[in-house]
């Protein structure tokens, strides 16, 4: 029987979410379990596997395997995980193919012991790297960038981990939060651009935790979080901190929009800033920037409930739920006939009728990259007897893929590349349609500079080789 994972799901019309990775260094013996409900509370940033690997200081374990948190681990699983550093990974793949291979944490044998790795982001300049491992006769088992990181690792020189680490990093180009786990430490490093969030905090009790967000750190009750900095390496070491700057912050820093925009949990703070606060203004700006008569405005849930409030709010126009959203058909493993496929955007969305009848209503949705479910979406809402459809998009027009640990489709398969707004509101047969301005959502963010805005304008914050594909490695796997 043919199945899919759950990102490949035919509706899938967003930016795919990334990774989300966990570390934790404790006084006991229960790392994983903790570390379960770690990964859990990142479940949102990836859907294809999750993994976790733990250490009681003499030996190392792992588990994982392809699917949902809840789906790879059981109670028995889980309680053969016994030591006290552990990390956990849930993954939605950038580089290298939803296959069993490519599950983290990956795990290597080494002279200095065993290593375990889990990765956010992705390495621009894997190929040009993994090149030089084959030339120098390393092989690989998978076809993730990931590999190429720990591969790295195993051979690199250093009186320590947090020295080998630290003289590693200099040699990868792009995005990467790491959480990495050796027989007796955890370690996190971020690069020096701060592509891809990674924060640490304090377990009471003692102990230490790092994750992809500070949401995950709050659920397993962690207090004094901060951000790892931009090229920076921590140990995780002996209930205590050790903090290295490994490579000076890029001049140029670039940090993730799209964090703000839809990754991130809304109770997540990135950069120092609220994520549901953020996305709140951003809803503000698209009403200040384009006043519309209207009866009702909606989300397209659930990113965009702190947006549709926000405009709300200045409009004065009433916010009400119009579409619901079944949140478990993103999740399912069983593929739809070939006649349900037609009908996919209804599987997921419903309308309420009640609250659209003959009523001039406002959309208010995250971004739109290929349109085919905004058209759909447009077309339900008519079809539940809206009198007219205005859509509003709190991002910028994605014109661009991203290359450091998002999954955005190509040039072609993005609608804003090849057409303009206008043409876009046609194709989506909307009665208007009205993205922020890139101004106005910096000042939603509350930044003039400092972020990534590749995907809208095309400026990487460094030089992107062509072949920085998210199956650039698959050549000689199968």
């Amino acid at each position: 029987m043919q199945t899919l994972t759950p990102n490949q799901f035919p509706f899938s019309d967003k930016p795919k979410d990334e990774c989300g990775v966990f570390g934790i260094s404790t006084k006991h013996q229960n790392s994983a379990r903790i570390t379960y409900f770690g990964i859990f509370a990142l479940q949102h940033r990836g859907q294809e596997a999750a993994g976790i690997a733990v250490s009681d200081g003499e030996k190392m374990r792992i588990h994982k395997s392809q699917g949902l948190v809840s789906q790879v681990f059981t109670e028995e699983n889980i309680s053969n995980l016994t030591g006290h550093l552990a990390i956990g990974h849930t993954r939605y793949s950038t580089t290298g193919s939803s296959n069993l291979r490519n599950v983290q944490p990956m795990l290597l044998d080494t002279r200095y012991g065993p290593v375990a790795l889990a990765h956010n982001g992705n390495l621009v300049n894997a190929v040009d790297l993994r090149a030089e491992l084959f030339e120098q006769g390393v092989g690989f088992a998978s076809t993730s960038d990931s590999e190429v990181i720990i591969t790295m690792l195993a051979a690199a020189k250093g009186e320590d981990w947090l020295d080998r680490i630290a003289n590693t990093m200099p040699n990868w180009k792009g995005a990467f939060s790491l959480v990495i786990l050796t027989i007796d430490g955890v370690y996190a490093a971020r690069d020096p651009w701060g592509l891809r969030p990674l924060t640490v905090g304090r377990l009471p009790g003692g102990g230490y935790a790092v994750a992809s967000e500070s949401g995950a750190l709050e659920t397993i009750g962690c207090d004094s979080i901060r951000e790892v900095n931009s090229g920076e390496v921590i140990a995780l070491h002996n209930q205590a901190l050790i903090v290295r700057q490994a490579i000076p912050p890029a001049e140029r820093q670039a940090k993730c929009t799209f964090e703000h925009i839809y990754f991130s949990r809304p109770d997540s703070i990135w950069d120092g800033k609220v994520v549901h606060d953020v996305r709140v203004r951003l809803g503000r700006q698209l009403a200040i920037e384009y006043p519309t008569e209207a009866d009702v405005v909606i989300p397209v849930p659930d990113s965009s409930i702190p947006a549709t409030l926000g405009y709300s709010s200045v409009s004065g126009i009433p916010y009400d739920i119009g579409l619901l959203k079944n949140i478990y058909i993103g999740r399912t493993f069983i593929q739809p006939s070939q006649e349900m496929r037609g009908k996919d955007v209804k599987l997921k969305f419903n309308a309420i009728p009640s609250v659209l009848h003959g009523k001039r209503v406002i959309v208010i949705d995250d971004s739109i990259v290929r349109g085919t479910t905004s058209k759909h979406l447009v077309e339900i809402i008519r079809k539940a007897g809206a009198k007219e459809v205005h859509f509003r998009v709190t991002c910028p027009p994605i014109t661009n893929p991203c290359y450091m640990g998002v999954d955005m489709s190509t040039h072609n398969e993005m609608i804003a590349h090849n057409k303009s707004v206008e043409e876009i509101r046609a194709y989506l047969q909307a009665d208007s349609l009205y993205y922020v301005s890139m101004a106005g959502m910096m000042e939603a963010i509350g930044a003039s500079s400092g972020y990534c805005n590749a995907c809208f304008t095309g400026d990487y914050p460094f030089e992107i080789a062509t072949e920085a594909t998210k199956l650039c490695l698959e050549s000689r796997l199968d």
